[in-house]
């Protein structure tokens, strides 16, 4: 039996995850960029990565699709066909290969001066070379080749449709608007046929229109293809109307992971994320907050969204797979943290004040009247020796 099928007949459950991140950490030197992160994307929905600026979004990206590979951790990709991958091992080229993992950046990548069809091609590049027999059969027309070029331009029209491009598609990619060369992206990325689909800040730029046109594109992956998209994204309208779940980075670590609603909500994602200043918590938790959520601040990470104690389904505890480094301690400014602010306010404000601390809280105000009365006296008269001495003679 193969580790993969024996580590799902022990954990019935694995495979409603196609993704799960356990204690991740990401370290440049004595940066860390990403601190002991945990968090799973379901099968067939749409996970959301949301956070500051600089809250190491895209570092998380860059460690699942192998252009970083972790400090520590696992990532574990579960497929449809039962097989499992640990994606922090295997070679970077391997990942949207054998485990099915496609990604968009933040910045368009096409190839600007090759027509719509033709960049939806090359996203099909393994498939044709091999049925080329890396070029020897192409160059001579076997129908093996002529078949499966006649698909690949099948397939890259059909996503073209889907993207509401087909009537552009012998048009230069650098022709198209902003928002038209977004989506283009993401149908190219389709076209490697992919389990797993990494959007990083997909709608960044787009108008409403152009919004609402990616919403619909993405939905329609969603609900037609089985491909589960994991996306960043600043645009809270697109976050909130197309997330089944969303999880919230603060300075490299998780302060929230739920539902679109329950972390709309969450005073710490308020403070964080919207960058509520340090007066205002209070107002935050007046405002959003409620009895229950309150108390929920005080507690530890949510369970379910949590891994085991042992981080690896394959290896056992992460300190057996990959080398912690010793002595490295990065330190944030005291106060930086806007959800530990929250913490921190809700802490002391659900505290109820003993009548010991009622009592000393009196007495500085009552010292302070009385040491206003010595200062609102005039200074005395300096005496001279001589006043002294008569003074003395006078008793």
């Amino acid at each position: 039996m193969s580790d993969a099928s024996s580590i799902q007949k022990a954990n019935p459950g694995v495979n409603d995850a196609i993704l799960q991140v356990d204690h991740l950490s990401m370290k440049f030197g004595g940066l860390v960029a990403i601190g002991d992160l945990s968090f799973q994307a379901r099968r067939g929905e749409i996970t959301a990565l949301i956070g500051p600026n600089g809250a190491g979004k895209t570092t998380v990206f860059n460690c699942i699709t192998g252009f970083y590979k972790p400090s520590e951790g696992m990532i574990t990709l579960n497929r449809r066909d039962g097989s499992s991958y640990l994606l922090e091992r295997l070679p970077n080229h391997e990942i949207p290969a054998r485990a099915k993992v496609a990604r968009t950046f933040q910045n368009i990548r096409l190839f600007s001066g090759m027509t719509l069809l033709e960049n939806l091609l090359v996203a099909q590049h393994n498939k044709l070379m091999k049925a080329s027999g890396y070029t020897i059969l192409g160059l001579f027309g076997f129908s093996g080749y002529r078949t499966a070029s006649a698909e690949s331009i099948d397939l890259a029209r059909h996503w073209l449709e889907k993207a509401d491009l087909v009537n552009r598609a012998d048009d230069p990619a650098g022709d198209l608007p902003y928002g038209a060369q977004r989506r283009l992206e993401i149908a190219r990325a389709m076209c490697t046929g992919p389990e797993l689909l990494c959007l990083d800040e997909p709608a960044a730029g787009l108008n409403p229109k152009e919004s609402m046109a990616l919403n619909a594109l993405l939905m329609d992956i969603k609900d037609n293809t089985g491909t589960s998209i994991l996306l960043i994204e600043h645009d809270m309208a697109v976050v909130m109307q197309i997330s089944d779940h969303v999880v919230v980075l603060e300075y490299g670590r998780k302060i929230s992971d739920g539902s679109p609603h329950a972390v709309r909500t969450d005073p710490r994602v308020i403070a964080a994320y919207l960058g509520v200043e340090d007066e205002d918590v209070e107002t935050v938790l007046i405002e959003v907050g409620d009895e229950d959520v309150i108390e929920q601040l005080d507690t530890g990470p949510d369970s379910t969204h949590g891994p085991d104690s042992s981080s690896s389904y394959f290896a056992g505890p992460v300190s057996d797979t990959v080398g912690h480094s010793e002595g490295e301690r990065v330190t944030v400014s005291k106060g930086a943290s806007k959800a530990g602010q929250v913490d921190a306010r809700s802490g002391a404000a659900a505290r109820p004040a003993s009548p010991a601390e009622a009592e000393p809280a009196a007495k500085p105000s009552a010292a302070k009247s009385s040491a206003a009365k010595p200062a609102a006296k005039a200074p005395a008269k300096p005496k001279t020796p001589g006043d002294s001495n008569r003074g003395g003679g006078n008793e």
